[in-house]
């Protein structure tokens, strides 16, 4: 029979989506047949699969940590924030809706038999299934209806291991509070706990270690140390992105502004990967720098939002000022929306209905329709011939004079537009610059290169390897497997 186990956190980014990334790869090399589920993702960082739905991307890293393809049912519902308040709401892969947050948690309960329903398609093919919750379960006010965390866990009988992050501090009173705010059925379901992030000597937390299990009653799976090379992942929160750059040697400097719905920001991910490059997120509140070489306006879960938020930070003037002296500019999905010269929302898809001016730095204008293209595309970057491969998640259709200069020929249909003389340039496919030679060829436009050939693909999987040889090295997998059911 299949076993299953699921993997909870005592709040948000404690390391649940690596840690079961890790754990996948651990045991699939271990013979079994492993497969990841997460009930409710929120996130819009979104990855398109084989059967044409989205799902969330951390459930895609850990689907290739388990050597298959992902499907809609291994994340069966995906909340995309549009505002503080909205989400749209993915149901199986299909947009079911746009909710606030009130009536959203009105309907959750409703979502919970296409949750089981998919965790039991998964469950038809694997020997294990690796559940991770979302938050943590002792946000006990949203307790009833839940389909994340405890409400799955006790409606699917899968027994739950608590993970703890201890760089953030206050691990043993985040554990042990967690404990105390349980009702008696969802503790039952708690096998033990694991502490992640740690730094410096283990051997010094032997005694906040007896303590914890003493004061939870609950057992400890091991403390896993922090390790750098999990950097080299993609991430799904955007909280990763405020993190500053570590090496800022690079001689190609490009430039990315962090909207406030940015989304499929994995995209620069590659970029990043190489050594010649510094690639810079830029929060609000700062200015775009004039060094940059190449300024990337990313995509957005919110088109005309975003472009408010872009010009109520200046980056407007900083990105025509960039323009205006040489400067190369580049959109992906919503940000290529941005750059041409009108985006109308006639039926409201985002908001208000209405239509706002663009940074006109393209000449098409798009119009923001109801119908959402979600596809895995491979062709060619037609500047140079190289091939690309990728995937469009995008609501809108974009036309003007400019798009007879399409940027990718995918083996039939062109997407993309580009200025005279190509210094401005934009499409709808995200993910391209994963493809090994047409990257290389992209750079080396704006410096000769003496980079190799970098394989971004085998970077993943190495860290992938070496993060699964850390969980075997600090966790008892055999417990761990022992315990799930």
């Amino acid at each position: 029979m299949t076993k299953a186990i699921m993997f909870q956190g005592t709040g948000s980014d404690v390391g649940k989506s690596l840690i079961v990334a890790g754990l996948c790869r651990a045991f699939t090399r271990r013979g079994l047949t492993v497969l990841p589920f997460k009930p409710q993702n929120m996130s819009n960082n979104a990855a398109v699969t084989a059967d044409g739905g989205e799902i969330g991307r951390a459930q895609a890293l850990q689907a290739l940590a388990c050597g298959v393809a992902p499907t809609v049912h291994m994340n069966p519902v995906l909340l995309k924030p549009q505002s503080d308040k909205g989400a749209q709401v993915v149901v199986q892969g299909r947009v079911r809706g746009s909710y606030m947050a009130r009536d959203y948690q009105g309907d959750k309960p409703n979502l919970l038999g296409a949750v089981m329903e998919s965790f039991a398609i998964l469950k038809q093919t694997a020997d294990l299934v690796i559940v991770e919750g979302a938050g943590s379960p002792a946000e006990v006010n949203l307790r009833a209806g839940d389909i994340a965390n405890m409400g799955f866990a006790v409606a699917a009988d899968c027994p739950v291991v608590l993970i703890g992050d201890i760089d953030r501090g206050g691990v043993i009173a985040s554990i042990v509070g967690t404990e105390v705010l349980l009702d008696e059925m969802d503790k039952r379901m708690i096998a033990g706990f694991l502490i992640n992030k740690f730094r410096g000597d283990i051997r010094l937390f032997d005694d906040g270690l007896t303590i914890t299990e003493q004061r939870s009653g609950w057992r400890s799976f091991g403390v896993v140390p922090f390790l750098p090379i999990v950097a080299k992942l993609p991430a799904e929160d955007a909280v990763a992105l405020s993190q500053p750059p570590t090496d800022t040697s690079g001689q190609i400097h490009i430039v990315v502004p962090m909207l406030s719905r940015i989304s499929n920001f994995d995209d620069f991910d590659p970029l990043k990967a190489e050594e010649d490059v510094f690639l810079e997120m830029i929060p609000p509140g700062r200015p775009l720098p004039r060094s940059a070489d190449l300024i990337i306006i990313p995509g957005t879960k919110s088109t005309i939002v975003d472009l408010k938020f872009l010009r109520a930070q200046g980056w407007d003037i900083d990105i025509l000022n960039h323009h205006r002296h040489g400067g190369r500019v580049m959109g992906i999905c919503g940000g290529y929306q941005m750059l041409g010269q009108i985006i109308s929302d006639p039926d409201g898809i985002e908001g208000d209905a209405g239509e706002v001016a663009g940074l006109g730095l393209l000449d098409v204008s798009t119009c923001l329709t109801d119908d959402k293209r979600l596809e895995q595309v491979t062709g060619v970057y037609l500047p140079s011939g190289e091939k690309i491969r990728g995937y469009e998640m995008h609501m809108g259709r974009t036309s003007g004079p400019d798009c007879a200069r399409p940027l990718l020929d995918m083996a039939g249909p062109q997407d993309g537009a580009q200025s005279t003389g190509g210094r401005v340039m934009g499409c709808y496919l995200h993910g391209l610059f994963a493809e090994n030679r047409f990257r290389a060829a992209f750079l080396s436009e704006f410096q000769t290169r003496d980079a190799g050939l970098r394989d971004y693909d085998a970077g993943v999987e190495q860290a992938l390897n070496q993060l699964a040889d850390h969980l075997e090295q600090h966790l008892d997998l055999d417990a761990l497997y022992a315990a799930a059911r």
